[in-house]
């Protein structure tokens, strides 16, 4: 693998929980690929989410690793974390780096998962992976094309992604300024957060299935999706949002058709809700897309 990493799951993880529970598997035996990208760089009001990959792994530990609602056993699931990504303070850089790693991990016939760390991450992984299909979860709708002097920035996210994927479907946004609203409107499928509630996530994703088809999909979920009232822990919080559950919905529909995969833009200052929840969604993808596959 990449040289890239500076916390290795050999040896590191009998001291503290440096790497996911379960992820027992080799490289080379593992169909999935866990890496943490503790950045946040161009964090534009609370900075924190590069504490987010050690907090998600922390709380992966409090589960069992029995997934009831596919019957799966995650143990016996072929996957492995190989740390944290050494990351550049430059954004463009780190974009390389994600970029590098998750190329690596895709070439390498395995679904790279991703945990973060700020939404400037994601542009990496889907330059790599290349999907036919790019579908977030954010309660912003990030199509700024420069925000504080660079085009990475975690504002600017779903507008890079257009440059290289043009097919982009965004699920809870609420906030963004005119001219963004306006981007979305021509360029992307955009259901707010409140077209959510008004219609149910089911009837969304009943509309993104059909939309989607055979299409192989890069699925990305941003923390602040949720309703900061219920996961709190966010650099960019916003009310009136997506649910829990709503978030496993889409995780639960859209893996299957997933060639990769991220949970970004945890920021633990709560008492542990948001990682818990971000855990969580990291094994239900993993069960789900493991399912699917056999």
């Amino acid at each position: 693998m990449s040289d890239l990493f500076w916390i290795s799951k050999a040896g590191m993880h009998e001291l503290a929980h440096l790497h996911f529970a379960d992820a027992e598997s080799s490289y080379t035996d593992a169909s999935y690929a866990v890496f943490g990208v503790p950045y946040d760089g161009t964090t534009s009001f609370r900075p924190g989410a590069r504490f987010g990959p050690r907090a998600i792994r922390e709380a992966s530990f409090n589960f069992e690793s029995y997934e009831p609602s596919t019957g799966i056993d995650l143990c016996e699931v072929p996957f492995t974390d190989l740390g944290d990504l050494g990351v550049s303070k430059v954004p463009e850089d780190l974009v390389g780096q994600v970029a590098d790693v998750a190329g690596e991990i895709a070439g390498d016939g395995k679904v790279p998962v991703m945990l973060g760390g700020e939404h400037t991450a994601t542009v990496g992984a889907v330059r790599a992976v290349q999907p036919d299909v790019y579908v977030v979860c954010d309660a912003h709708l990030d199509l700024r094309d420069e925000l504080d002097g660079t085009p990475y920035s975690h504002g600017c996210v779903t507008r890079r992604v257009l440059d290289t994927t043009d097919d982009v479907v965004i699920i809870g946004a609420r906030s963004g300024d005119r001219e963004q609203f306006e981007v979305a409107a021509e360029r992307t499928r955009l259901y707010t957060a409140d077209a959510v509630r008004e219609r149910g996530i089911a009837g969304v994703l009943g509309e993104v299935l059909a939309h989607i088809g055979d299409k192989q999909v890069y699925l990305s979920i941003d923390a602040d999706a949720i309703d900061c009232c219920l996961t709190p822990g966010l650099g960019t919080p916003e009310p009136f949002g997506l649910t829990p559950l709503d978030i496993r919905e889409v995780v639960r529909t859209l893996a299957p058709h997933a060639v990769g995969f991220d949970y970004v833009e945890v920021a633990p200052f709560d008492s542990g809700q948001t990682a818990a929840v971000a855990a969580q969604m990291v094994r239900e993808f993993i069960a789900r897309h493991w399912i699917a596959e056999r």
